[in-house]
């Protein structure tokens, strides 16, 4: 019998801290959508502040406050973004962009950094003396960190040379900052320096932060305020939203000083794990709180198996691929939970015989 779980499928796996409870039951609230929820505003108050934003808004999830955003800066369907082909806004978020806002995905390779080349991208920017056959580029988007990349930060030197190429081609340069603390705190730069070229970006609050729902989006006083009639044309117009605010409060205050130590737990693990025989990882790869380690051609175990036996033993992992699976560190994971975790992945590497697990 599992008498241990150590969930490291994702950062949004955890639970809300007794600290989060106590804030959310006490919480003042109000209706946000008639006028605005007080603990609500205060929290997209402090988001603004912190990110160096003219203002704030609280949506349900980072999916959500990525459409709105690009939603917001493509208003005219037909429009182009630029984005990475390995993004999450591409991959991961239901294609809603263009479904919903009737926007075309434009793709510029991702690096293994994350980053695209700052020359395709400018190379993917549409002619406007063209704009009788081709769409109108109006939006670049980037990513930090980058998931798909190993939770890779893109340096502020980076960031802001693709800001002053979206402002040299008047466009606007919005961020999927879901992990920005991650980056913020990786790097050693502070968030609002990190989003000074941006015109717009995402925040969540359930990944890293730990809070249990939740993502914030910020910007100029006027993209908020388009924004807060897209969030409610969405079905994301909440009432008393101030109960899940609260707990998102409490994040911000206790746990962006944990991060270092999410990324440090990361690192013991990728060191672990490559010391395996079996298994690979690129270890100088590891900069934040994700893992990513390969099963090599020949190794005595499958990734499905993999994940079974693990499973078996108190273990979640993401399968990423037949050959490649995803470790992600947060908060609620202990110095005993990697060793615990390298302990168990080990024996799965040795013991599991190709043709049925023990």
């Amino acid at each position: 019998m599992v008498t241990r779980t150590v969930d490291l499928r994702s950062d949004t796996v955890t639970k809300p801290s007794e600290a989060m409870r106590a804030a959310m039951a006490n919480a003042e609230v109000d209706d946000d959508v008639l006028g605005y929820d007080p603990t609500a505003f205060r929290l997209e108050t402090e988001m603004a502040n912190i990110t160096g934003k003219e203002a704030a808004l609280f949506v349900p999830s980072g999916t959500m406050g990525n459409l709105i955003s690009v939603l917001v800066h493509c208003e005219i369907r037909g429009s182009e973004v630029i984005l990475g082909d390995y993004s999450h806004i591409h991959i991961y978020e239901n294609g809603g962009i263009s479904t919903i806002g009737g926007v075309h995905p434009r793709t510029v390779k991702n690096k293994k950094d994350g980053s695209m080349d700052i020359d395709l991208i400018e190379a993917a920017i549409r002619d406007p003396r063209m704009e009788i056959c081709y769409p109108t580029t109006r939006l670049i988007c980037l990513e930090n960190t980058h998931a798909n990349s190993g939770g890779k930060c893109l340096p502020v030197e980076y960031i802001d040379k693709v800001g002053e190429l979206a402002k040299k081609h008047g466009l606007k340069l919005h961020i999927d900052g879901a992990r920005i603390f991650n980056a913020s705190v990786a790097l050693g730069v502070p968030v609002h320096r990190l989003m000074q070229a941006a015109d717009s970006a995402s925040v969540c609050l359930s990944k890293g932060l730990g809070a249990p729902v939740g993502s914030v989006i910020v910007g100029s006083k006027q993209f908020i305020a388009r924004a807060k009639i897209l969030r409610k044309t969405l079905g994301g117009g909440m009432r008393q939203i101030g109960v899940l605010c609260a707990a998102a409060l409490v994040a911000l205050q206790e746990n962006v000083r944990k991060l270092e130590g999410d990324h440090k737990n990361a690192k013991t693990l990728a060191e672990g794990l490559n010391k395996i025989k079996g298994l690979k990882v690129d270890v100088a790869s590891v900069e934040t709180n994700i893992v990513y380690f390969e099963v090599i051609e020949g190794a005595n175990i499958t990734v499905e198996k993999f994940c079974k036996y693990l499973e078996e033993h108190g273990i979640l992992v993401m399968p990423e691929s037949s050959s490649k699976i995803r470790l992600v560190v947060h908060y609620q994971i202990s110095e005993s939970d990697v060793q615990y975790t390298l302990s168990c992945i080990q024996q799965a590497a040795t013991e599991v015989p190709e043709n049925g697990a023990k």
